[in-house]
């Protein structure tokens, strides 16, 4: 029987956390709960001690990807699931991201979201993912941002280290193909917080855009099909 563990990176999410573990843990196949708190000023990690098996305190905010990297090297089950802290209630649909994993369909799923109410930005950062994966491995993501994913444990260790910042997504599709894992795009109900038009959500969406472009870079220069163990 595959075990699965849920890493959850959390960063200032006081008002999130709280829904978001309490609908993992009446809804969603887990054996072992783990909350990585970023170095949050807000109480996160204090929140998440009720619900959570494991809450890891970074001494300050690391960013998305050491977050994930500190989480799955702690946990223990054969499929680890990573999930957003603000998923809040629709975390509990999870369970359809780790279907096709636990059944053996495919080695990585990715949540592939509903189209939001509103529409942020002129979705340069994800063409630049999309057209980034696709020149780099031949896949064409649908969802190259999306970080609600059900990994088995194989393919994180043999990533390795994961890519820091907002390229994480992308560096770990393109590890995962080049590898020859099998990668699956899967629609669940996810919603969380979506940034806005407003001058904030301009410079988040840029900086997101420079951090996928350096990922690719890297991916580019690494170069090579990688072959599975």
């Amino acid at each position: 029987m595959k075990t699965v563990s849920v890493v959850i990176p959390a960063y200032n999410e006081a008002d999130s956390i709280v829904p978001t573990l309490r609908a993992v843990r009446e809804r969603v196949t887990c054996d072992e709960l783990i909350v990585v708190d970023d170095g949050s000023t807000d109480g996160t990690g204090e929140l998440a001690d009720g619900w959570a098996d494991l809450v890891i305190r970074l001494p300050r905010n690391q960013g998305k990807g050491e977050a994930l990297q500190t989480g799955w090297r702690r946990a223990g089950g054969d499929i680890v699931l990573l999930l957003d802290g603000d998923l809040r209630e629709s975390a509990a649909e999870a369970n359809d991201l780790l279907a096709p994993v636990l059944a053996g369909a495919c080695d990585m799923a990715v949540a592939v979201l509903p189209a939001p109410a509103r529409k942020a930005g002129v979705g340069l950062a994800k063409g630049l993912a999309h057209h980034g994966i696709r020149l780099l491995t031949g896949y064409r993501a649908r969802a190259p941002l999306s970080g609600q994913r059900a990994v088995r444990r194989q393919v994180l260790e043999h990533t390795g280290r994961l890519d820091t910042g907002f390229g994480i997504e992308v560096g770990l599709t393109i590890d995962a193909l080049r590898a020859g894992y099998r990668v699956l795009e899967v629609p669940v109900a996810f919603s969380h917080r979506q940034t806005g038009n407003d001058w904030a959500g301009c410079c988040h969406r840029g900086k997101e855009f420079l951090a996928i472009g350096r990922a690719l870079g890297r991916k580019w220069w690494e170069g090579g099909m990688w072959t599975r163990n």
